[in-house]
């Protein structure tokens, strides 16, 4: 019989380490399977059921994984972010894009097997919006998930089709099974805002200038920001991160009311950071 798990992609990253300990911590653990490029940190491996060293992109392992576990929930955070897909478009798309198409897959076949839903949690991200200029964004109202969806990073482009490939595979997939025979993909999906974490330092990401910021003052290193004074975008800190991937993981689809949430806590320009930070240290 196959045991029963939730499977986290990109497990070895900021966001992972936080999730895999807050999700040990519930009242009943699920059992856990992680999945990254690189080998997990030693200093979570107690946290976690079994890690694998492999690529999203890598077919015949995700056919392996099929056959070995029974997954409920697969929670996607593998990605190549922003920074990093600007310099590499054509690596982004193929993992932030086929690698996320590769999973959608995995949970249908997943969910064929069982013959329920599988939940898809998939952490998306602020740049799937855009607007043309300064003048336009101080001018707009606070925009809605459906509003201003005009990305301008290669990244925020492969978050967005990841948002419509979610929504694509649940709708699709589920008025195609026989009412008899529940099943597809229960896509759920939050819109991250740069996230702030004590413990970790990002890597590849364009609001890594605010925690670079607090963690060299900890330190008491200096710091250049790379954006301008007044940079202003949407922050929040990693408990609260890890926070809305539960919640949103756990909640019943009846309370549902869309696919996408965005979620945020704070707005604050690099100038503003700069001067609490300095006050704080």
């Amino acid at each position: 019989m196959r045991k029963h798990i939730t499977l986290i992609t990109g497990a070895n990253g900021e966001v992972g380490h936080g999730l895999i300990k807050q999700l040990r911590a519930l009242p009943n653990p699920p059992s856990i399977v992680v999945l990254d490029i690189r080998t997990m940190d030693d200093a979570i491996m107690p946290y976690v059921d079994t890690a694998i060293v492999g690529d999203i992109l890598d077919t015949h392992l995700l056919d392996t994984l099929m056959s070995e576990y029974e997954i409920d929930t697969s929670i996607h955070l593998a990605a190549l972010l922003s920074t990093h897909s600007e310099f590499r478009p054509e690596s982004a798309h193929r993992v932030n894009v086929q690698g996320t198409v590769n999973l959608l897959q995995l949970a249908i076949e997943q969910a064929r097997w069982r013959g329920e839903a599988v939940k898809f949690v998939y952490p998306s991200s602020v740049a799937v919006y855009g607007v043309p200029d300064l003048a336009t964004k101080a001018s707009i109202p606070p925009v809605k998930e459906n509003e201003h969806l005009m990305p301008i990073t290669m990244y925020g482009c492969n978050k967005l089709y990841g948002e419509h490939l979610g929504r694509y595979y649940t709708n699709h997939y589920r008025q195609l099974a026989p009412v008899s025979e529940p099943q597809g993909v229960d896509f759920r999906c939050v819109r991250f805002p740069g996230i702030i974490s004590a413990t970790t330092l990002p890597s590849g990401g364009t609001s890594d200038y605010a925690p670079e910021m607090l963690h060299s003052a900890a330190q008491g290193k200096p710091y250049a920001s790379f954006v301008r004074p007044d940079t202003t975008i949407p922050f929040m800190v990693m408990p609260d991160a890890i926070k809305a991937l539960i919640d949103l993981s756990s909640a019943s689809p009846e309370t549902l009311t869309q696919a996408v949430y965005n979620v945020s806590s704070f707005s604050l320009s690099a100038e503003q950071f700069a001067e609490r930070t300095i006050n704080a240290f």
